[in-house]
């Protein structure tokens, strides 16, 4: 379980496919790493990993390509720069809202401007969770935990504030990106039950 408060911007170092999975070896932007152990789990850009191993300095990951296939993770190269949080600790606190890093799929940022200091984005989620995104609820874009403005047709908007810019990756969205995308997970077990209601 995980927050959606980002620690630190990582950066691949290396990723190399094998047998249709992914083995990823990435840089920690300064987490510390002294307590990890693998199997422990990681959010990276949105993406609940587990780790296989880890340095002072880095942590290496295998993405299925069960992850592969409703992530943007198989498009990740050398150098690019991820958003990490390391599972939420018994006890700590809870500053965004629970979230899973499980991706429910891959959107995409129709617009992204300036707005009073803050960067604008319009997001176009995937037809199949585009009805379980509320105005005023909880979003997980790349792992960062953010509030729906308003909906607007089959989009939505959020506000990137300075320090979210200054702190993940969503400071340099650009129109046309790809982006994981969580919804809230009470929305995702309403649609569920309902379901079962209806089909009982």
């Amino acid at each position: 379980m995980f927050t959606g408060i980002v620690r630190a911007i990582g950066q691949v170092l290396s990723a190399r496919e094998t047998g249709g999975a992914l083995e990823l070896e990435i840089g920690c932007g300064g987490l510390p790493t002294g307590t990890w152990n693998a199997g422990d789990s990681i959010c990276v850009a949105g993406v609940c990993l587990t780790v296989a191993g880890s340095g002072p300095e880095d942590f290496r990951s295998v993405a299925s390509a069960e992850t592969l296939g409703c992530t943007t993770l198989g498009r990740l190269s050398p150098g690019d720069p991820v958003n990490l949080e390391p599972a939420l600790a018994s006890g700590g606190l809870l500053g965004g809202h629970f979230v899973t890093g499980h991706v429910d799929g891959v959107a995409r940022i129709d617009e992204a401007r300036e707005d009073a200091g803050s960067l604008r984005l319009v997001i176009a989620p995937p037809p199949s969770v585009a009805h379980l995104v509320a105005s005023r609820g909880s979003v997980t874009i790349d792992g960062v935990s953010l509030t729906v403005n308003e909906l607007a047709g089959r989009t939505f908007g959020v506000n990137i504030v300075p320090h979210t810019r200054a702190a993940t990756t969503l400071g340099a969205a650009r129109t046309g990106q790809a982006v994981n995308l969580e919804v809230d997970i009470l929305a995702r077990y309403l649609e569920r039950l309902l379901d079962n209601r209806v089909q009982r």
